[in-house]
């Protein structure tokens, strides 16, 4: 489905996703480039909470840039198709190879702030993610790889704990959203 349209249709789950959901409209309107870094105002992100088959445990990855730890997605560098882009990034920073859509549907969306920084040599200014989120299943038993350029880690946890590990207070405000909206749909209890 046409990343617009999944947007339009996107049911927000509490007011701040409304208002969220009224910025990414503005800012696909207003830019041709806005699925590219090529915008250095906002980048079109994708990203997952993977689930063990259980529903107990998340798999996060320790960040390298924010030094924390996180879930995992990356910028959709042109491409349209997010939830690709979902699977493609936990694919390539877990290792995990069996990864399948508990939903085809957006899960949660967010317009996250991103100080500037150097990545790659390279300085970085401020600007925001623009972040779709999925709710993907892998398999615990997997093997897991450590994605060096990106992070310094990577493991299963129990959902409750995805909160305290973090150590970006906005990040932790999305990730109690998600646990709450998990429970509210009955993913998990």
């Amino acid at each position: 489905m046409d990343v617009l349209k999944q947007i339009k249709n996107y049911k927000p789950y509490n007011p701040q996703e409304e208002k969220d959901k009224e910025v990414f409209l503005k800012y696909i309107n207003s830019f041709d480039n806005y699925l590219t870094r090529e915008n250095e105002y906002g980048h079109m992100c994708s990203s997952a909470f993977v689930l063990n088959k259980e529903r107990t445990k998340v798999i996060m990855i320790h960040h390298n840039i924010y030094n924390s730890w996180s879930w995992v997605g990356g910028h959709t560098d042109g491409d349209s198709n997010f939830l690709h882009v979902a699977i493609k990034e936990t694919k390539e920073e877990t290792g995990l190879n069996n990864i399948t859509p508990i939903s085809k549907d957006i899960f949660i969306l967010d317009t996250l702030p991103v100080l500037g920084h150097t990545k790659r040599g390279k300085y970085v200014p401020a600007h925001v993610h623009l972040s779709i989120a999925f709710l993907l299943e892998g398999d615990e038993n997997e093997s897991l790889h450590i994605q060096e350029e990106e992070n310094s880690g990577v493991k299963w946890i129990p959902i409750d704990q995805m909160v305290e590990l973090s150590n970006e207070p906005f990040m932790q405000y999305v990730y109690d959203k998600a646990i709450k909206k998990m429970k509210d749909l009955k993913y998990i209890k």
